[in-house]
């Protein structure tokens, strides 16, 4: 990825079709990698949008028997009360503000770039004036849907609770599905509109 961790490979990314005036950061869940989502973004692009979904380290995994998969960081338990690796979590936060800093660099400004991810990959510091898109399938075996809603009532806590919007999908499991893709896509377009 980035920073000081040099064992990911650099982004998938889809390119904007023209001049890139915003991007998009998005995070993929645990054991993916961001191929996937880079073909899933290439599929509802935006001509001036630059999509970066970059791919998390291999390392153990706590919760899977400490198996070595690609992570954000350990995840110990899936419990409200389960411990948490702060030590990862900075580390994957600043990871990804190298990213947000590279595209800065590179002449996007900061307002113009959205962070987003799947399962594990939303990381990140908290403006209370950003807007929020928080999705979940109502049939997740993973992450039940229970702790979805718990988890936009808490980002309301920390943010405007006008910018949550909390969406669910009727049948969906631990996945995406095109209505999902098109809510996203309405969202990233409504708050990056072309600026040329």
């Amino acid at each position: 990825m980035c920073g000081n961790n040099m064992s990911a490979p650099l982004p998938a990314i889809v390119p904007a079709a023209r001049k890139a005036t915003a991007a998009v950061i998005f995070l993929h869940g645990l054991g993916d990698t961001g191929h996937g989502w880079a073909e899933a973004f290439a599929g509802i692009r935006s001509a001036h949008i630059k999509y970066i979904c970059p791919h998390a380290p291999v390392m153990p995994v706590t919760l899977n028997m400490n198996m070595a998969m690609p992570s954000w960081f350990d995840i110990i338990g899936l419990s409200p009360d389960s411990l948490e690796d702060e030590t990862g979590i900075k580390q994957a936060a600043e990871n990804v503000k190298a990213l947000i800093d590279q595209e800065v660099k590179n002449g996007i400004p900061s307002n113009r770039i959205i962070l987003g991810g799947f399962s594990q990959g939303p990381i990140g510091g908290v403006n209370r004036d950003i807007s929020i898109l928080q999705c979940h399938g109502d049939l997740d075996p993973l992450v039940p849907l229970m702790f979805g809603s718990l988890t936009a009532e808490k980002l309301k806590t920390l943010v405007n609770p006008a910018n949550v919007t909390f969406r669910t999908y009727a049948g969906m499991m631990h996945s995406s599905c095109q209505q999902e893709m098109m809510d996203i896509k309405q969202f990233i377009d409504k708050l990056l509109p072309p600026i040329d």
